[in-house]
């Protein structure tokens, strides 16, 4: 196997010196990365221009790339770049910024070398994609270099561009990748080369190669067909204790459920999910969720999550991700169109983009069946909680074209909470307006129609376009509530469609007293997972005779501590009343098991509930129309 990938190594590095010496015809720019040969865990890059007339041109790595809003500035993870003429000798070369080099007598340049060392090894674990610190890349954005085992190309990571009195990012691209043969790269680009260890693919433009990623891992996928549309469905797993075909069943029904809830919106023919496991004790990846892309998705989430919390959250994120093939992939401003990777200008719509794909990953769920009206409602009342605690009277759309700077960053993530309450609202109007016939998927479908991949809008028209294909009330709700500093008054709109705000019951977590505090806690010295004695346990506790001073050794045969107590939280939850449960503890030195029932404590809580009848059609018409 050695032998025949260094037989290909040299075949292309024939080939790359012939295309070296005749620069002067290649129309694109030619990229190779070679993941055969890592160097102190670093990636050799190695790319070949196009002719320049200029005598200096520079060459950057992007700040930010499109769908996160945060300065990454991945060129701090080059190292070593280099550029050459033709017979080999070195050009004078400048980084002018984090992201830059300027190089001089760019007229003899025939190519450049560096390395790129992956964004997964420096994460310190708060790398969300909030940005709750700067250094840290959201992980899905990110790269990874595991020799041998498991490389994210995520390609704004590896592959910059040139610029020449303006940016060159609309020229075509021919990527080149040389990798180890028993590693797969799944992607939804087109490989033209069929070897085993040489993946060759070509790009109209920078921004199809970025919006692109690659997982190179040991081949463990799975493929499905939805109304002509192929996904495919790849995992990495360190330990191998997940399979695509052990998570496929459940996001297999949650994607044909979307798809049906589109309809003919996405055309899409291809879509690719690639599932990331980290190692969540030791050096990895720390940002969790997903990126995403026209036609892929990036996703990763930690191994140890136990399998029916995975499911759940691969289910949410990936729906959240595959609504964005609507917008802002579909229905999008110039500023993502001709996104400026130096210097992005941020669009005034996040209310739209991240907004209303966050409503309808929600709305398609109770639409489709798989949750009901009662779930839907509290997700929607989590929202509407969530939204109070951020700024509610600061101008929306003014928020989104500054998010990139403070006061304004810090507010980012009332996009998924605000932005999907905007999208419901509008929603509700179109509804009521048109008798129940239409909502904002129709909408939505007509903006597809109006403009679709390649044909942007401008910022400041689009609240005119959206009040010509709906209602004068439309236009209003968005100038007073999106565009204005009016907070929305929910329980109005909400009241439209005969639902009310109301005490509702919600079930407390086994291990919690309350909403925070907490039945159990840790003993320092041996680590195990002891039982707080209170006065009035609650209803799990009781049920099962579970005392305080007991020591929880394990539950349904999985043993806890210390460094698994995360994992019985969290899978705790998930239980339901009248489940089986057997509960192994220590009493007083003495070892016993307790067998039972889950019997849950309940908390009332402020919700929302269908109480009006009257509005029965209407309700029915917005949750299953």
């Amino acid at each position: 196997m050695k032998k025949l990938i260094l037989t290909a190594v040299i075949a292309l590095t024939a080939i790359f010196n012939s295309a070296t010496a005749q620069i002067k015809s290649t129309p694109d720019v030619k990229v190779t990365i070679d993941l055969n040969t890592i160097k102190n865990d670093k990636v050799m890059v190695t790319v070949i221009p196009p002719a320049f007339t200029s005598n200096e041109v520079s060459f950057h790595l992007p700040k930010t790339v499109p769908g996160t809003y945060s300065d990454d500035n991945y060129g701090r993870f080059i190292d070593n770049l280099k550029a050459f003429d033709k017979n080999g000798k070195e050009l004078v070369i400048s980084k002018t910024d984090a992201n830059s080099w300027k190089i001089s007598n760019a007229k003899s340049m025939v190519k450049i070398t560096y390395l790129v060392n992956d964004t997964f090894d420096s994460e310190s674990g708060k790398g969300y994609r909030s940005g709750e610190k700067k250094e840290d890349i959201f992980s899905p954005s990110g790269t990874n270099i595991l020799e041998g085992k498991n490389f994210v190309v995520n390609n704004h990571g590896f592959v910059g561009y040139f610029e020449d009195k303006i940016q060159l990012t609309e020229m075509p691209y021919t990527l080149t990748v040389l990798h180890p043969e028993g590693l797969l790269g799944t992607t939804s680009l087109n490989d033209i080369d069929k070897s085993e260890a040489v993946d060759v693919f070509k790009v109209n433009r920078y921004f199809e190669l970025t919006d692109n990623p690659i997982m190179y891992s040991k081949p463990d996928f799975e493929k499905f067909t939805v109304d002509g549309m192929e996904i495919l469905f790849s995992v990495y797993s360190p330990t191998g204790r997940y399979s695509a075909k052990s998570l496929l069943p459940d996001l297999e029904k949650t994607m044909r459920a979307q798809k049906a809830f589109m309809g003919t919106i996405n055309e899409n023919k291809r879509y690719t999910v690639l599932l990331y496991l980290t190692d969540y004790y030791g050096n990895d990846a720390k940002g969790y969720g997903a990126l995403e892309h026209h036609t892929s998705t990036t996703v990763v989430f930690p191994e140890a999550m136990p399998q029916e919390d995975l499911e759940e959250q691969l289910k949410d994120v990936v729906s959240h991700e595959f609504f964005h093939t609507i917008t802002p992939l579909s229905i999008h401003s110039k500023e993502i169109q001709y996104f400026d990777y130096t210097n992005p200008k941020m669009s005034e719509h996040l209310w739209m983009y991240e907004g209303v794909t966050e409503y309808f990953a929600n709305l398609f769920q109770v639409n489709q069946g798989l949750i009901d009206a009662d779930n839907f409602y509290e997700r929607m009342a989590g929202k509407i909680t969530n939204t109070s605690k951020l700024n509610d009277t600061m101008s929306f759309t003014e928020m989104s074209k500054n998010v990139l700077v403070e006061p304004y960053k810090e507010q980012y993530l009332n996009v998924y909470e605000k932005g999907a309450l905007i999208g419901m609202c509008i929603d509700i109007i179109i509804r009521e307006k048109s008798n129940g016939e239409r909502g904002i998927l129709d909408l939505m479908k007509k903006l597809s129609k109006e403009y679709g991949v390649d044909k942007p809008f401008n910022d400041n028209e689009l609240f005119g376009k959206i009040t010509q294909l709906t209602y004068p009330e439309v236009g209003e709700f968005l100038n007073t509530y999106v565009s204005g500093t009016t907070p929305i008054p929910y329980d109005t709109y909400v009241a439209k469609m005969g639902v009310t705000r109301g005490k509702v019951k919600v079930p407390l977590n086994p291990f919690l007293k309350d909403q925070a505090t907490p039945y159990i806690t840790i003993k320092p010295t041996t680590k195990e997972i002891v039982v707080i004695p209170a006065k009035e346990m609650n209803d799990f506790m009781t049920n099962l005779g579970i005392k305080g001073g007991d020591v929880i050794l394990a539950i349904n045969n999985k043993p806890y501590d210390l460094d698994t107590i995360y994992d019985m939280i969290i899978e705790s939850q998930n239980w339901k009343e009248g489940d089986n449960i057997s509960v192994k503890i220590k009493r007083e030195g003495k070892e016993q098991t307790i067998k039972g029932k889950v019997k849950l404590s309940y908390d009332e809580v402020e919700g929302y509930e269908f109480s009006d009848k009257s509005k029965e059609k209407l309700n029915t018409a917005w949750l299953k129309g």
